[in-house]
């Protein structure tokens, strides 16, 4: 596997659109490669940011959010979110590079990532294209942040080994292989989480990944979430006082 970073400008708020930016940095892209591209900067072409000045973030957490525990839950002063069925900090929102601006998830990352997908095919005529959306999270019980993928196309995001027979002929039963979010980890890893402006990277060399013609369909992109009552940590999960912002 291969992971090229692409350098660019800084990107600040209402400084250049989505596309205009693919347009500007990505000179080529060929047939069964991978554009990583950071939600961050996503966001910011997308106008989702909200001034720090002025801003009150409990709120802005409180709103994004699926469910929040109280700041107060922990040593840190820190909201732990689940945001699109991702357990993140803050929902996701971050003011790291964000040149006095929060930056938020995207909108809908979902119809983001499809539409980079379509782009990337009719502009380099190119048939098996992936696209992933990136953040960062933490582990718990472990220090330091990886990535992950929080919307991707073009691709299967699992790999089911279930019912597949290990090195010593045993049926496997629960295992599936995170495809995405081991890209994502990969990329983000290469690009940076400080002053690298390297938001974007395109992976090949990837024989392990099976390709396709078109974006997830909702039964694949149902098949990467598990309910809590599910959940191998669900024990956990259960018991914590989550919250819910009153719309």
């Amino acid at each position: 596997m291969q992971v090229r970073t692409i350098k660019t400008e800084k990107i600040i708020p209402r400084s250049i659109g989505l596309f205009e930016l693919l347009d500007k940095y990505i000179n080529e892209f060929s047939e069964e490669s991978i554009l990583a591209i950071a939600s961050k900067v996503v966001s910011i072409c997308e106008g989702r940011v909200a001034p720090v000045e002025g801003s009150d973030k409990d709120e802005l957490v409180k709103k994004e959010a699926d469910f929040y525990l109280p700041k107060e839950e922990n040593d840190y002063n820190i909201y732990l979110t689940i945001k699109n069925n991702i357990l993140v900090p803050t929902a996701g929102i971050d003011e790291s590079n964000g040149g006095g601006y929060y930056i938020l998830w995207p909108k809908n990352p979902q119809k983001t990532v499809n539409q980079i997908r379509e782009y990337l095919t009719k502009r380099f005529n190119v048939k098996w294209v992936g696209v992933i959306i990136t953040d960062s999270k933490t582990t718990p019980l472990r220090w330091g942040t990886s990535g992950v993928s929080i919307a991707h196309s073009g691709f299967l995001a699992l790999k089911n080994y279930i019912g597949k027979p290990d090195i010593f002929g045993k049926s496997m039963r629960i295992t599936k292989g995170a495809v995405a979010d081991s890209l994502a980890a990969s990329a983000v890893l290469v690009m940076g989480e400080g002053n690298e402006q390297t938001p974007m990277a395109i992976i090949s060399d990837v024989p392990f990944v099976e390709f396709q013609d078109g974006n997830p369909t909702k039964k694949e992109l149902d098949e990467l979430k598990i309910a809590i009552k599910n959940d191998v940590y669900g024990s956990i999960l259960k018991r914590a006082p989550w919250h819910r912002h009153k719309k």
